[in-house]
Order: structure tokens, then C-alpha cells, then sequence
């Protein structure tokens, strides 16, 4: 059997001006993720959009890259990193087989819980997912990883955006290495084919 190449992207808004706030929770859990899965530090890549990627360095099997951009912009990097992603590998049925796992913040659950999405799925109102799937090809199938960062008592969209452009605590930043325990399970059956 085949072992599915995987590009893991991370959105948020960039380092180090918006390290650990809530709304870039994809990104610190991307950070523990490459500790999990033994990839190589990370870099900056041009090709790769100008985001910071982390590859597997006996094999192709995970790339993580960490999107450079604001949040709700983050479509067209995603895109050229992801292209860029598929450029690299060797042969058409690594092309075929490769499968993006998108990482971003999600209100509706608490911190530490993660709701893993396949497929073409709405972007349930979260203006990162919407300018990434705006920017893909239309009906490419992805699995969304949304990380928990609870939601402030208020619906106001005030007070949500002051909420997701709140730092964690550093009890919540040690919470997402168990999140990145999480999607690295994710990630490995997915490469492995069992999702």
C-alpha cells in the first residue's frame, strides 16, 4: 500500500506580533506538532509562499507549513504553498494520493478539544477557512482540524475579536501538546490511509 503524502497548514495571524493569542492556535499547535512527528526545524521557504515548513527528513510523508499572512487573507499563500507542496513530489500517484490538513482556530470548543472535518465542508463562518477554500480548486476535499479556544460570554463581534486577539495563558499554550498529540494521530492515519 501506498503511504498518502501530507501537507499540514496552519493559518493564524503571523509571529512573533500575534505568537500563542487565540486566533493563531493553529500555529502553536503546528510548532508542537513537529516534535510529534520528528520533522526537521523549521525554515522559511520562498517557494512556499514565504511561510515557515517543516518537512520529514528520511521521507515526504508530512510537511508542515506555517501560513506568513493575516488571518483572514490566508487563501492565496495557502494556495502557492500547496502547489509548491505538489511540485516536490517524485511521481504522479504521490500527486494524486496527497491530502491537505488545514489548522486553524475554532470558538465553538473548549481548549484542548479538537473536531476534525473531511471533505468539502463549509467554513462554518470563519473568514481564515473562507479565503483558503475561496482559493482552492472548487470541490478539493480537505480535512479542517478545528483547535479549541472556547468562546468569550458575549456574542458581540467586538468582543469575540478582542477575545481570539488574546495571548493563552501558559497553562493553555502546555494544553495544545496534547492538541498536537491529537492531530499527529490524525496525521498518521490519514498518511497511513486509515482515514
Amino acid at each position: 500500500m501506498s503511504i498518502r503524502p501530507i501537507f499540514v497548514a496552519s493559518i493564524g495571524n503571523p509571529s512573533p506580533a500575534y505568537t500563542n493569542t487565540y486566533h493563531s492556535a493553529g500555529h502553536t499547535v503546528l510548532a508542537h506538532l513537529r516534535i510529534w512527528l520528528h520533522t526537521s526545524p523549521f525554515r522559511k521557504s520562498r517557494i512556499h509562499a514565504s511561510g515557515l515548513i517543516s518537512d520529514d527528513p528520511r521521507d515526504n510523508y508530512w510537511t508542515l507549513w506555517q501560513s506568513p499572512s493575516l488571518m483572514n487573507v490566508s487563501g492565496k499563500p495557502v494556495f502557492t504553498a500547496w502547489r509548491a507542496f505538489l511540485a516536490s513530489l517524485s511521481t504522479p500517484e504521490e500527486r494524486s494520493l496527497a491530502r491537505m490538513v488545514l489548522v486553524h482556530d475554532e470558538l465553538e470548543l473548549p481548549i484542548g478539544k479538537i473536531k476534525v472535518r473531511e471533505g468539502v465542508t463549509s467554513a462554518k463562518g470563519h473568514n481564515g477557512v473562507k479565503s483558503v477554500m475561496a482559493m482552492l480548486p472548487k470541490g478539493m476535499e480537505m480535512t479542517k482540524v478545528g483547535v479549541g479556544i472556547g468562546r468569550p460570554a458575549s456574542r458581540e463581534s467586538r468582543d469575540v475579536a478582542a477575545y481570539v486577539m488574546k495571548r493563552m495563558t501558559q497553562t493553555e499554550v502546555d494544553a495544545m501538546t496534547d492538541v498536537a498529540g491529537q492531530v499527529s494521530e490524525v496525521v498518521r492515519n490519514m498518511s497511513s490511509g486509515a482515514r
